[in-house]
């Protein structure tokens, strides 16, 4: 099974779809395979089956905006060079751990393509300042009261 954006020869051809209006340049995006860590026997042994995508964030042409709100989701994922790694050695294939690490930059992406709302500025309601006095008359009398007073008893 092909990831998307593959054709069978395993080359990227198409973009990598994001959401609707977003898309990946496949030229940003690189896989190497190395050995993975952990249980697995002879497997993990022997086959490089753990897969290491490299998305190239400096160089790619997502929208400015998008890159900056990329930076603080990806975290320590992000090199000191702009890029994004991200290590799959969930399963036991090349092609699964391939569309794992593809589906996590592609979520990671997806997250930073939603604008957060910008905040609208209120001003607090007359009742709610007025609760919020009067509790603090009561907090102030509870404290008063603690306060133990020689020559009061």
């Amino acid at each position: 099974m092909t990831p998307p954006g593959c054709d069978n020869a395993g080359i990227m051809a198409d973009p990598i779809p994001v959401t609707s209006f977003l898309d990946l340049d496949p030229d940003d995006v690189s896989y190497s395979f190395v050995r993975a860590s952990g249980p697995g026997g002879q497997n993990v042994n022997k086959v490089s089956t753990a897969c290491e995508l490299r998305f190239n964030l400096a160089a790619s042409r997502l929208p400015p905006d998008i890159k900056a709100r990329l930076v603080p989701l990806a975290g320590s994922k992000l090199t000191k060079d702009g890029v994004i790694v991200i290590q799959a050695d969930r399963f036991r294939s090349q092609d699964m751990n391939r569309e794992d690490a593809l589906a996590r930059l592609v979520e990671m992406v997806a997250k930073a393509a939603v604008r957060p709302k910008r905040r609208i500025a209120t001003k607090p309601t007359r009742a709610s300042k007025e609760r919020r006095l009067e509790g603090k008359q009561k907090r102030a009398g509870v404290k008063k009261m603690r306060q133990g007073k020689p020559g009061m008893d």
